[in-house]
């Protein structure tokens, strides 16, 4: 049996857009990745709406922004439900990005796309999976399994196997290397081997990489040249996931003594600096072998970094004496503690800018590697800073406000009498007392500034402290004193009541604003692209390609001359089904283009006769099609076309012929004999049973004729014969 495989394209599959589909099999729709782009480009999010609330599960390939920046919103903001499925680096790791993806942005402008309640809500749904750990689909996908696969590129980077009924093999591949690296393997690609359809990222289609021991040495020589310079160098980097590899060869270049680089410093700069070092320490298993090798005999962790610090601000680079190699986040320049020490450093010619990604057209890292420094740009800066004066007095007057009306809502707009039990306390002149007594005229004006009452009971109830797990308790008021007497005997004395303590003040947020300037920044400092994206090269992606043979495969992130250079070797490897859809099209990927889906009626399935062929059951049906009834479309069928129906052919169908399904083996039909009690033997190229009274004999079609004296054992032959043939 065929599936029918379409693929929904939210995001350009044709060029760098952030992969994000919908693939839809049968009738279970799979989510692709969630990716976001650095612009947070709503036209996606509207393609994403059209299809949330259809989607039975999501697959994360990477956990980077550019695979899933967007699943926040979309379960946050949207709605998104269902099963969410990674390994274990992308849920740890992918909230890591998030985090300081969002707290990046909230350094600078009022960001509201999303909460980092959202991300951990997202990242709660998160199903967890290890490497070739097989998954079956329940519901309307039953029969539909799920695999993931290593992709190398990040720490836990997946390439997911989709094996549909039909036994036909969906492979999603948007990013992968098939190189060893310092901290990760290669991809599984001797596993991946003629699937039906292969969803490829080939946006290196036609790429030539320079070799890795090249770019080492360009790296070390760009760094060696600055520092001994006095210059620092910022390296632009991600969160929590190539930074593994540059940190982790930066820290063993720094333990070298012979390099001379001890006595400069390096850092590693972002919001969650330390979380992504613990993360990575804790991982070991995830990564190349070698690591693994060294942790498991020497108990040494690669990354226990000896030389690199980790800062969560500016403030904490600056204060570093001399000069400096910072690793900083993001790498497109657009917003982070990357961009900060851009317009730091920018104006200063000693200094070096290492830009290590391709980063989506219209990002500032993109402008830089397509046309260089040396220049003036006109950047739009933005910060945010506190308030001050007349600005900070109009806020809190708000904030006042708003308190007052909250206090008026709960209790009903009664203020005087209702108020909370921390308003009732107050200071008068006998000490603190928590029942006043008001006279009996009521007086206007505020509660707070009534000055008619006087003190009663002069006793304060302590208000119970807690925390997040109950009641604070206090040891000391539970320990008994011991004291000896003048006898020698030891007794216990209760201990004195504790000194009344206020409660701790709570830091409440610091009053603050956004403000945007236009600046015009030269750029003095060395600028360099360094190709540390860790992809899969031009000549190695098409070689993955002739080896795999897909039946199909669809280009994803290319631009039109990698999907030229793509096209062109797919038609020498004889693969015929090539596409390159757009944002909004659909791809009908099904392998036998001459199938149609239709709906059997009730009345129909009444009147067929089922018959056991082996685990399976066949009947035979004689319908007529019938076009699919005019009808109110529903949001649930928007994106499904109309299927046709069949329906009973009536009584005036003529009867048909038996059709013999299932090939006989003479020798599985002796032992069948044997089973009911009938010897038989081969004699002559034919089956004797019974004495030589019934024989059974091939013909040269490939059925079987049956022979002999009508009798009971003749027709029990007979009857084991329809079951092994299966007619219908």
């Amino acid at each position: 049996m065929t599936s029918i495989i379409k693929l929904h394209c939210l995001s350009g599959a044709g060029d760098e857009s952030p992969p994000c589909y919908v693939l839809q099999v049968d009738e279970f729709k799979f989510l692709l990745d969630c990716g976001w782009d650095e612009k947070f480009d709503m036209e996606f999010i509207k393609e994403l709406k059209r299809h949330v609330n259809n989607i039975d599960a999501v697959l994360l390939s990477h956990s980077n922004p550019l695979h899933l920046g967007a699943l926040p919103y979309a379960v946050g903001q949207l709605g998104l439900n269902c099963p969410i499925y990674a390994t274990l680096p992308i849920y740890k790791m992918g909230q890591m990005f998030m985090y300081d993806l969002y707290q990046s942005y909230r350094n600078v402008s009022d960001f509201d796309l999303f909460t980092l309640d959202d991300v951990d809500t997202a990242f709660d749904r998160i199903i967890q999976l290890k490497y070739n750990q097989t998954i079956d689909m329940k519901g309307k996908g039953l029969g539909l399994r799920i695999t993931p696969l290593a992709a190398g590129h990040l720490l836990g980077g997946t390439v997911w196997r989709i094996a549909a009924p039909g036994e036909e093999d969906i492979i999603y591949a948007p990013d992968f290397n098939h190189k060893k690296e310092r901290h990760l393997n290669g991809c599984d690609i001797e596993k991946i081997m003629r699937p039906s359809l292969m969803l490829l990222g080939a946006m290196n289609a036609d790429y030539v990489q320079q070799r890795r021991r090249l770019r080492d040495e360009k790296l070390m020589t760009t760094i060696l040249t600055t520092l001994r310079g006095g210059g620092s160098v910022l390296v632009c980097t991600d969160t929590a996931g190539r930074v593994l590899e540059l940190a982790h060869m930066l820290d063993q270049l720094w333990r070298n003594k012979d390099s001379g680089l001890v006595a400069y410093s390096l850092l590693l700069l972002s919001n969650v600096s330390y979380n992504v070092v613990e993360f990575a320490k804790s991982q070991i298993e995830w990564m190349s072998d070698k690591l693994t090798r060294a942790f498991e005999g020497a108990r040494s962790n690669p990354f226990a970094l000896r030389h690199l610090q980790l800062c969560h601000s500016v403030g904490e680079v600056t204060r570093t004496p001399g000069p400096k190699v910072v690793l900083a986040s993001f790498p497109d320049l657009e917003t982070g503690f990357a961009r900060d020490l851009f317009l730091l450093w920018a104006p200063q010619a000693q200094n070096s800018i290492v830009l290590t990604s391709r980063t989506s057209p219209g990002t500032l890292a993109r402008d830089l590697i397509e046309k260089g420094g040396d220049r003036t740009l006109e950047l739009t800066v933005r910060r945010r800073v506190r308030l001050e004066g007349a600005e900070l007095e109009e806020f809190l007057q708000q904030q006042r406000l708003k308190v007052n009306n909250t206090v008026k809502e709960e209790t009903g707009g009664i203020s005087s009498d209702s108020e909370s039990d921390s308003e009732l306390e107050m200071w008068v002149v006998t000490g603190r007392h928590d029942i006043p007594v008001r006279s009996d005229s009521r007086p206007t004006g505020c509660f707070k500034t009534n000055k008619r009452h006087h003190a009663m009971y002069p006793c304060h109830e302590e208000r119970t402290r807690a925390d997040d797990y109950g009641e604070v308790i206090k040891p000391e008021d539970y320990r008994l004193a011991e004291i000896v007497d003048a006898e020698g005997e030891i007794r216990d004395v209760a201990p004195a009541p504790p000194q009344k303590q206020e409660p701790d003040e709570e830091m409440a947020e610091i009053p603050s604003k956004c403000v945007s300037s236009v600046r015009q920044v030269a750029i003095r400092a060395s600028i360099q692209y360094i190709e540390l994206e860790g992809r899969c090269d031009g000549e190695s992606l098409l070689r993955v390609v002739a080896h795999a043979k897909p039946r199909g495969i669809v280009g994803l992130r290319a631009s039109p001359s990698a999907l030229v250079t793509l096209k062109k070797h797919c038609e020498s490897e004889g693969i015929e089904k090539i596409f390159t859809p757009n944002r909004g099209d659909t791809v009908d990927a099904t392998t036998e283009s001459h199938i149609y889906q239709v709906k059997l009626t009730d009345s129909l399935m009444c009147g067929v006769s089922w018959r056991s062929a082996g685990d399976a059951e066949l009947a035979w049906l004689s319908a007529v099609i019938t076009a699919p009834r005019a009808r109110e479309p529903t949001a649930e069928d928007a994106a499904d076309d109309e299927m046709i129906s069949l329906e009973c052919a009536g009584a005036a169908s003529a009867p048909h012929a038996a059709s013999f399904v299932n090939a006989v083996r003479l020798s599985e039909l002796r032992a069948s004999l044997a089973r009911l009690g009938l010897n038989a033997e081969f004699s002559a190229g034919a089956l004797e049973c019974c004495n030589g009274t019934i024989a059974i004999r091939r013909l040269e079609n490939g059925r079987v004729a049956l022979e002999g004296v009508l009798s009971e054992e003749y027709y029990k032959v007979r009857e084991l014969l329809y079951d092994q043939f299966a007619i219908v």
